[in-house]
């Protein structure tokens, strides 16, 4: 009998039917979407620290024999223990750790450490990786909360989706009450309707939801592709490689069949506790408020307002989640094109701007050291090639004794502010990085003539200048001069070294050479040397190493164009790159590299937030629609006591513009504090972000909801048209 019934309403009441079948579907399609977005974002990240960083858990650093290494190796819960060659250095060992169970790496490292003797202080985290699995340390001070955000989001948009399908359910099942309780006076148990709101729970989602799972798993999969396709120009970014881990489709299918049998439970679990008699008299339609009417919509609209604000009352628990969907969906987009429009503005004011007239194509000559590169001469020849210059760089320390500090910087506190990374300080005094530029000759005697100094290649010149670290705004800092000026520099490689190296100083300056580097940026306390590689070539074997690669910064003519870049670039490429291993980029090539990943971040971004208001959008549709039918005896009752259709139009207006529109009064001031905050703590101008704001974007987003709320509310009122509302008020027939 249930069979027949059951088959008989999804005939006899398609649109109720469809209503759920679609809300199945489209729940199924989104959250397989989400999820698989999720795992695949999660996936791709923790590649990409095993990449930069590498895939160890933690790393020991101190003086090792072979007993010490086994120990460590046979510790209970370690997986693997490796000897980094490459970080080892001046006796030091370091030791990469990784672990069976992560969850235990702070305690088992600190235990391991004990028993080989090394200090906690020699003890390094991967806290970037370990954060991925949110296992963190309260010695980590960094906040790490994109990812706890994302998995935030991700929840409440898969709670959202979820609820997508219960009010589906909730609004037929609970319209359907008074039946049912005519099925119950005659005979029929709880038990009996349970299972026959389940059976037909099943038949109408069973293939919408597999379905859905398919179509998300493709969609996850095409913007994936869509991401690596926009992204592919992005320099040090790997390839996003697609996955879809089982139980990540298992956990998606088992919420939505959980969803859908408790949202189908629920009902025949409200009914059981009603008597016949009760659920007979239900009518199946909204209690509106009477005592809680809406003063500001009374007073705009008259009494339609009022009746549409004890409507959108009556509505207000199911409406929830579509209105946080909403307004998290345009919080979202807003603050995406907001932060890409300060990035954007600050990455060109700092960078392409700021280097503009520094640099037009950079070559990295890999393996290379400047005094063996045999090739500066033939590259200046070059026709378009206006400027050359061939550098490399080296590290070094310096002491700093007291009374060698400027005024200035005593007077701001000296070294105190500086960190123990930065500066050590000893007995002497203090030693601060000296980071060493080597140009090559003929570009050291143009930047001597620059800054106004005796051109020769027996000296080196200081970047004598300091940041007033009292002064936190980056965009704007203020410089003091830095050392009291003498005519030797001494040099030396470590804190610890004995050996130091004198070297002449031929001028203090605060000027820089015309290339594509910045100073103390990170470490405000470098001291900056500039040298010859006829110098360098004398003194290499007391300061060490200089780094690996060796640097060509290429000036072209004023007013040059990507084509013209791309002929000088591919003419040093055939110069130079048959002998050594080279990479080259030139400024304008970059530029447009820049703008199309951020265009691409965008697009990906904003297909997530769209996401999101389809989500709450989708809650609109499934409430407005499905509500029709419940509030029948509602509108029939309005027109019995005089209303127009055009009255009950003008209340349908306006619980559509007030369920679109607050939304975006409620996200509207968050966002601009937001906005406000960002704007404060990148020190930009308010007048420089307005004059490129994304209003437009913005305000087609906006329009985007206020559209698709009046559609779902058209085809409501569409829908209540065509409802014979004479024959409402009579008692309802089984169908």
């Amino acid at each position: 009998m249930w069979k027949d019934y059951s088959s008989d309403y999804m005939k006899n009441n398609p649109s109720s039917s469809i209503s759920i079948m679609m809300a199945a579907f489209l729940s199924a399609l989104l959250l397989s979407l989400l999820c698989g977005l999720f795992y695949n974002a999660w996936k791709y990240d923790i590649e990409r620290i095993e990449l930069e960083e590498g895939g160890w858990q933690s790393r020991l650093v101190g003086e090792f024999d072979q007993e010490d290494i086994e120990v460590i190796k046979n510790f209970a819960s370690i997986k693997e223990a490796v000897v980094n060659e490459e970080e080892s250095a001046d006796g030091e060992i370091v030791i990469d750790l990784y672990f069976d169970d992560m969850r235990t790496v702070f305690q088992d490292t600190l235990q391991i450490a004990g028993l080989t003797g090394v200090s906690p202080e020699s003890i390094v985290y991967n806290y970037e990786l370990l954060a991925m699995y949110l296992i963190r340390d309260s010695q980590d001070t960094s906040p790490r909360l994109s990812f706890p955000f994302f998995i935030l989001v991700t929840v409440m948009a898969s709670f959202s989706l979820i609820v997508i399908i219960h009010n589906a359910f909730a609004v037929s099942m609970n319209a359907r009450i008074h039946q049912f309780g005519i099925f119950s006076s005659i005979g029929a148990t709880p038990k009996q309707i349970r299972v026959c709101l389940l059976q037909e729970a099943a038949l109408l989602c069973a293939l919408p939801v597999m379905a859905g799972n398919l179509f998300g798993i493709g969609a996850s999969w095409g913007l994936l592709e869509m991401a690596n396709r926009l992204g592919s120009s992005a320099a040090g970014r790997h390839e996003a490689v697609f996955s879809y881990h089982p139980l990540v489709f298992l956990f998606t299918l088992l919420v939505t069949v959980v969803t859908i049998w408790i949202s189908a439970w629920l009902p025949a679990r409200k009914l059981s506790r009603l008597t016949p008699l009760e659920a007979i008299k239900n009518p199946g339609e909204l209690q509106l408020k009477r005592k809680r009417n809406s003063p500001i919509l009374t007073f705009l609209w008259g009494v339609e307002g009022q009746l549409a604000g004890n409507a959108l009352k009556a509505q207000k628990k199911a409406r929830r989640m579509a209105s946080f969907s909403l307004i998290l969906s345009f919080m979202a987009f807003t603050l995406m094109q907001c932060f890409f429009t300060l990035s954007g503005i600050s990455t060109r004011e700092t960078y392409f701007e700021k280097y503009q007239d520094a640099w037009d194509i950079m070559v990295t000559v890999k393996d290379t050291e400047v005094d063996s590169f045999q090739e500066t001469e033939k590259i200046q020849a070059l026709e378009g090639a206006e400027s050359v210059v061939v550098y490399q760089k080296a590290a070094a320390k310096r002491r700093i004794a007291e009374e060698e500090m400027s005024e200035e910087l005593k007077a701001g506190g000296g070294f105190l502010p500086a960190s123990a990374n930065d500066v050590i300080q000893t007995d002497g005094g203090w030693v601060v990085n000296a980071p060493i530029v080597i140009l090559d000759d003929e570009s050291f005697l143009a930047y001597c003539r620059q800054i106004g100094a005796a051109p020769r290649l027996d000296g080196a010149v200081i970047l004598n200048r300091i940041r007033d670290v009292t002064n936190p705004d980056f965009r704007h800092p203020r410089y003091m001069p830095y050392i009291k000026e003498n005519a030797v520099s001494v040099l030396q490689r470590s804190h610890k070294e004995e050996i130091t190296v004198p070297i002449s100083v031929l001028a203090y300056t605060a000027q820089v050479p015309v290339l594509r580097e910045e100073y103390a940026t990170l470490d405000y306390y470098e001291l900056v040397h500039f040298m010859p590689v006829s110098l360098w070539t004398e003194l290499k074997e007391q300061l060490g190493a200089a780094t690996e690669d060796t640097y060509i910064r290429i000036l072209a003519g004023e007013n040059v164009t990507l084509e013209e870049l791309n002929t000088l670039q591919e003419k040093i490429n055939q110069l130079i790159g048959g002998k050594y291993d080279i990479e080259s980029e030139n400024r304008i090539q970059e530029y447009q590299t820049n703008e199309k990943q951020i265009h691409g971040m965008m697009t990906i971004l904003g297909g997530f937030c769209v996401i999101l208001a389809i989500i709450g959008i989708s809650n609109v549709f499934s409430n407005t629609l499905g509500f029709i039918r419940q509030r029948r005896r509602e509108f029939a009752r309005y027109m019995s006591v005089g209303m127009t259709t055009a009255e009950i139009r003008k209340m349908f207006c306006i619980e559509g513009v007030m369920t679109a529109v607050r939304p975006i009064l409620f996200t509207l001031p968050l966002a601009v504090l937001a906005v406000w905050y960002m704007l404060r703590m990148s020190y930009l101008e308010a007048g420089v972000f307005l004059a490129e704001a994304p209003f437009i974007p913005v305000a087609v987003f906006m329009l985007a909801i206020l559209g698709t709320v009046t559609l779902a509310y058209y085809l409501g009122w569409r829908n209540l048209r065509k409802i014979n509302l004479a024959e409402v008020l009579r008692d309802d027939t089984m169908y």
